[in-house]
């Protein structure tokens, strides 16, 4: 009974698939991509972001404070909304192909989220070309948008990454 189990673990491993980010040559400029699934913002995450970047800013911290603001409720941390944008493009685009990201662009949040918000994301490949100083790597320019479960523009910005080439033996 042992060496059946040992068969078939063995064959199962020799039937899974890695799953990758998409290689440079595989990215195309223009190429749009829509990143599902979302991810909804709970209050959790937002506190949880703000203490652990040590952001205290009360609009998104107390409830009482945010409600006498223009907005009459906390605000979700940019910096979680414009992270979790990016982050949700990882599993289709870079996962396991991005060497580093050079930088990040233009960054804009064209409208606030709030606690219970879903966001989604879509990307745009906006550039690229082969490294100078790699012979692995060419540097890829994206453009990430968020939006709400209501179809509002909640973030965008350009990042710079440098992006592996296929290897020769896929």
């Amino acid at each position: 009974m042992p060496n059946t189990f040992l068969r078939r673990a063995s064959h199962l491993r020799e039937m899974s698939t890695q799953t990758r980010g998409k290689y440079y040559e595989e990215l195309d400029v223009g190429d749009v991509y829509e990143h599902r699934p979302g991810r909804t913002v709970t209050e959790f995450d937002n506190t949880l972001w703000s203490l652990l970047s040590v952001n205290l800013q009360p609009l998104h911290l107390d409830a009482h404070y945010s409600a006498g603001t223009e907005f009459g409720q906390r605000l979700v941390n940019s910096m979680l909304t414009l992270s979790t944008v990016v982050g949700l493009q990882v599993h289709d685009l870079t996962l396991g192909t991005t060497v580093a990201n050079l930088g990040f662009e233009e960054i804009a949040f064209p409208h606030p989220v709030f606690i219970g918000d879903t966001l989604y994301a879509e990307t745009e490949v906006l550039d690229k070309r082969l490294s100078d100083s790699r012979d692995d790597s060419g540097i890829v320019t994206f453009e990430h948008r968020g939006h709400t479960q209501e179809g509002e523009l909640v973030c965008e910005c350009t990042r710079i990454a440098l992006m592996l080439l296929q290897p020769e033996d896929e």
